[in-house]
């Protein structure tokens, strides 16, 4: 499996003035290529290097940079295609569709730029990199980063590495090729129940709250509304501080508690079962003050993290429908919106029995993983989205149910 380690470059000034140049070469470079493929309504690689390496040459790239900005150009348009393809980009005509095939790909002047090792050579034991740049090859240039990324990059590092220039600092971002751990036959599944007020919560009753990250993200918006109205050059100075810092605190979160999940479940012998949420913020419609809140969840995060740190231990993953899991009574399957009483307290209107809410919806999930595996279904992340539309889950996924539902993003 593919794992990227991130490194910051530590360039003296001059060097660091290069290093721009050469973005902003490449960037400039590869919008003349855009606009070119645009026009001409060619966008495969083999197409573009036809008609554009010489003139990407002439406006000082060397060979290999050439190459990759073609690459780039090329990769950008197949993407653009594929979500549009699957109605990612809304339907034919709609205005967020129109103004995205209306006019050729755009490349920001400092955008990153992909590296292979004819272009960037390691020396991991000096911790420095030798890298081209517009302005000759630049040998020398150290960078910092942690004991385990130091080895990692000296044992596992394979492919490309790109050059990334954000807030003013300097990163290589390295591809390394990790052996995945084989996967055992799981004696059970850990189910997990993912919400905002309670980032996480398993059923074996362990919940991992969201409280303390969600007033971070409350004094944030206020500082952020505080320093925006305000207006003054240190107020902007202090914004450009905070900037991703709150982006940061949540992956922090997400990593801990990914990391938790998977060590319980490989301890344990048992897989995991999660919600497949894709397209729950086009279905959900709340009211303006919790849209800040929904659109701050990072679920999605949480769910890639416990996926790649499965695959790297041999814990089999499941991502199931989650229709009707805060709904539905983990002990005799009644399904009730009176069952979810409010928040945190479920209580069956059938068989009386009382749970914490995400607690009886993460049994709800294990049992439907487990159902799953047992009906053969092997270990994958969740499907990409289709569009904004609700999707209809196999039966098989929905247990005693028989059609789609939402799942309450409080929980």
């Amino acid at each position: 499996m593919k794992l990227v380690v991130q490194v910051r470059l530590l360039p003296t000034s001059e060097v660091a003035s290069a290093l721009e140049c050469t973005l902003r070469t490449a960037n400039d470079a590869a919008n003349w290529l855009s606009g070119q493929a645009y026009e001409r309504g060619e966008s495969s690689r083999k197409a573009l290097q036809g008609f554009a390496y010489r003139d990407l040459k002439d406006r000082g790239l060397s060979a290999q940079p050439a190459l990759h900005v073609l690459r780039k150009v090329a990769d950008a348009y197949t993407t653009l295609r594929a979500n549009i393809r699957n109605g990612n980009l809304g339907k034919p005509g709609s205005k967020r569709r129109r103004r995205a095939e209306g006019k050729p790909i755009g490349f920001r002047p400092d955008a990153a730029q992909p590296y292979d090792d004819r272009c960037l050579s390691w020396q991991v034991d000096e911790q420095t990199v030798s890298i081209w740049t517009t302005a000759g090859r630049i040998r020398g240039v150290r960078f910092a980063c942690s004991e385990q990324a130091r080895k990692l990059l000296a044992d596992r590092r394979k492919g490309e590495s790109d050059l990334v220039h954000r807030d003013g600092m300097w990163f290589l971002i390295a591809t390394c090729e990790v052996p995945e751990a084989e996967q055992y036959e799981p004696a059970d599944f850990l189910g997990v129940d993912l919400g905002i007020v309670n980032i996480a919560t398993t059923s074996d009753g362990k919940i991992h709250a969201g409280r303390g990250l969600n007033r971070y993200r409350k004094r944030q918006l206020a500082l952020r509304a505080k320093l925006q109205k305000k207006g003054t050059q240190s107020a902007k100075r202090v914004l450009k501080r905070q900037c991703r810092r709150e982006q940061r605190k949540a992956a922090e979160a997400n990593h801990i508690i990914s990391k938790r999940i998977v060590t319980e479940a490989e301890r344990t012998g048992r897989g995991i079962g999660m919600e497949d949420l894709a397209g729950i913020r086009q279905r959900v419609r709340l009211r303006k003050p919790q849209r800040v809140a929904l659109h701050s969840w990072a679920f999605a995060q949480l769910g890639q993290f416990v996926e790649y740190k499965a695959r790297r231990a041999g814990v089999p993953v499941l991502f199931v429908h989650p229709a009707y899991t805060s709904r539905m009574c983990a002990e005799c399957g009644h399904t009730d919106k009176l069952n979810r009483v409010s928040q945190g307290r479920f209580a069956c209107r059938s068989c009386g029995f009382v749970d914490h809410a995400d607690r009886n919806a993460s049994r709800n999930i294990r049992a439907r993983a487990w159902q799953l595996w047992r009906s053969g279904a092997q270990s994958h992340a969740p499907a990409p989205t289709q569009g904004a539309g609700r999707r209809r889950p196999p039966s098989s996924q929905l247990g005693s149910t028989s059609k789609p539902g939402p799942s309450r993003p409080g929980s």
